[in-house]
This record gives structure tokens, C-alpha cells and sequence, in this order.
């Protein structure tokens, strides 16, 4: 049986980009219905987060040129992360397998067909994983390296290099659903699901129209949620700094209390003390930071409110 193959395309203020992105999947797809890889069932789904111009109306018109191009319109903004997911959800009971990737065609759309293979090899999440990063600054790809480290020495499963751009079977899919938190980290939730995986290396390009979507700010705060969503390792961190610290206080106070019945004693100057009061200072704030961050979190896990609401749907079956 051939295979039913969906892409879901998460859009914010794609306007610019979207006539180019359906003309080359078009031709993928062509090409890979032509060569009996896919179904004439198989559609390319774009997933409106709310945009600000004209995307919609764009996806709209592609629906209507083309019933290969499908659509899904949140009622609002929910964010890069809530808008892939929402489109996944939707059509996972509609396609044998799902490719997820961004509209701005950095990812290789030649790519997909080192994916299907290994869809057909037997896997059922295959991770679309840059083979090198030199389209970035030297800035980007160092904080990059630094965070999938980071992420790695804190338990987190996420594949370095790899964004967005990958596979998932319909029964992985079903897998994701399981996962019920509101605050989504899906390049460290996927691992968790299990089932085979494997990579495919591809060549990021770059954007081909309008903003990155993800500036500093945007990326530290993505940075922030993964770490928190994923790991609970800087709790542990705060209670090894506050032993640690509290056993230099011991080994200080019998210092002073020596010194002090030797009659060695020296008056003790400003400096020091205002250095160690800032010092302290400074690691409970950073401390109230990173627990009020997890209490954050927490507070919005027991408020169960819906990750995202899809407003509509536009989708033409067709029969294979």
C-alpha cells in the first residue's frame, strides 16, 4: 500500500514566502507520486499561529488552486511550538506518516526522500539533523553548540542539530498525544515517546524571504523553556550551591573564632564584607529566579487550559 505522507508547516507572517514554499513542495510531491512513493491522498497542511498580514488568505488561496495544500487557522497566536503541535494533532489519524518543517525553506525539502526510506526501513521517528552550521554567525553557532551541551550534561534526550525538521509514524504520533504539559519543548519530548529512530544529514539553506522568527530575545527565552520543560537539574543545582556555600560559612566561622583567641585577629575591612554580601545576594536571587521559573511553569500545568484552539480546518479528500 502506497504511503499517505502529510507535512504540517507551522506559518506566523509568512506572506512573503508561501507562493515560493507550494511551488517546490508541489514538485516534491509530483515527483514522489509520480515515482509511487507517496498517495495522491498525501497533502501539504499550513498552520496559521495567528498571523498579522496576509498568510491566511494565502493558504487559502492554495487550498482552493490545489486540494494538496490544506489549512489550519488557530484562533490565535500560540507560538512556534503549540502551532506545530496543533497541526500534528489534527492530522494524525489522517496520514500514515507526518513530515514537520518550517516555511522559510532553510530545511532541504530533498531531504524527505531520505525520509520516507527510513519510514520504510522501519522507523517511525526519522530526524532531519544539520550537517553543519555554516550559514551561521560564529555567535549563533557557538551559543547553539553551548546549548545542546547543556542540554545533554542535563539529562535532556534532544538530538543536536536537529530543529523541527523530522518524521513521525502515526503510531509515534498517537505517542506525543500522551504528553499532556502545556509548556512544549517538542525537540526533547519526541526522544521520550520512543520507538525506532534514526537521522537523516541534510544542508541548512538560507531564509528565502521576510524575518527570522526567532531573534537573541526569542532564543533565550526558547533556551529558558527547554532547559525547564525538560530537566529538573537546576533545583539540584541550588540546593549543591547553599550546601557548598553553607560549609565555606563553617570552615569561616571557626577561621574567625581561632583567629580570634590567638590574638591574631585583624580588623576586617569593608571590601570583603560587601563583597560577600553582594555575592550571596546575588546567587538567592538567581536561586528565587530559577525556582519562581518552575513555579511558573507549574502554575500554568495545573490551570489545564487548552494548548492551542483550531479554528478551521480546510482539507479535500480525494481518492487515491
Amino acid at each position: 500500500m502506497t504511503t499517505t505522507l502529510y507535512m504540517v508547516v507551522p506559518c506566523y507572517n509568512e506572506e512573503l514566502v508561501l507562493d515560493e514554499t507550494s511551488k517546490r513542495l508541489k514538485e516534491k510531491y509530483a515527483q514522489l507520486i509520480g515515482a509511487g512513493k507517496i498517495s495522491s491522498l498525501s497533502r501539504v497542511v499550513y498552520v496559521n499561529d495567528g498571523s498579522k498580514d496576509k498568510t491566511w488568505e494565502k493558504i487559502q488561496e492554495k487550498h482552493a488552486e490545489n486540494s494538496m495544500f490544506s489549512g489550519v487557522n488557530l484562533s490565535r497566536n500560540r507560538g512556534h511550538q503549540n502551532a506545530l503541535l496543533a497541526g500534528l494533532m489534527t492530522v494524525k489519524n489522517l496520514a500514515d506518516c507526518v513530515i514537520s518543517m518550517d516555511a522559510d525553506l532553510q530545511d532541504d525539502i530533498d531531504a524527505i526522500d531520505g525520509m520516507l526510506e527510513q519510514f520504510e526501513a522501519g522507523y517511525d521517528v526519522v530526524y532531519g539533523v544539520r550537517d553543519n552550521r555554516d550559514t551561521d554567525t560564529a555567535f549563533k553557532r557557538s551559543t547553539a553548540l553551548a546549548f545542546y551541551g547543556l542540554m545533554k550534561s542535563l539529562g535532556s534526550e534532544s538530538v543536536p542539530n536537529h530543529a523541527d525538521f523530522r518524521l513521525m509514524s502515526a503510531r509515534a504520533l498517537d505517542g506525543l498525544a500522551e504528553f499532556r504539559e502545556v509548556n512544549l519543548f517538542l525537540r526533547g519530548m519526541v526522544p521520550l515517546v520512543g520507538y525506532k529512530s534514526t537521522n537523516v544529514y541534510y544542508k541548512r539553506g538560507e531564509r528565502f524571504a521576510g524575518e527570522s522568527k526567532y531573534p537573541l530575545k526569542k532564543m533565550l527565552s526558547f533556551a529558558v523553556d527547554g532547559i525547564t520543560s525538560m530537566s529538573a537539574t537546576p533545583m539540584r543545582l541550588i540546593f549543591w550551591t547553599g550546601f557548598i556555600v553553607f560549609l565555606l560559612a563553617i570552615v569561616a566561622g571557626i577561621y574567625i573564632i581561632v583567629r580570634h583567641f590567638v590574638g591574631g585577629f585583624a580588623s576586617v575591612g569593608w571590601a570583603s564584607t560587601m563583597v560577600a554580601i553582594v555575592g550571596l545576594g546575588g546567587i538567592q536571587l538567581l536561586a528565587l529566579g530559577i525556582i519562581g521559573e518552575y513555579i511558573g511553569k507549574i502554575f500554568l500545568e495545573v490551570k489545564q487550559r487548552p494548548r492551542f484552539i483550531v479554528e478551521e480546518f480546510l482539507n479535500t479528500e480525494a481518492e487515491d
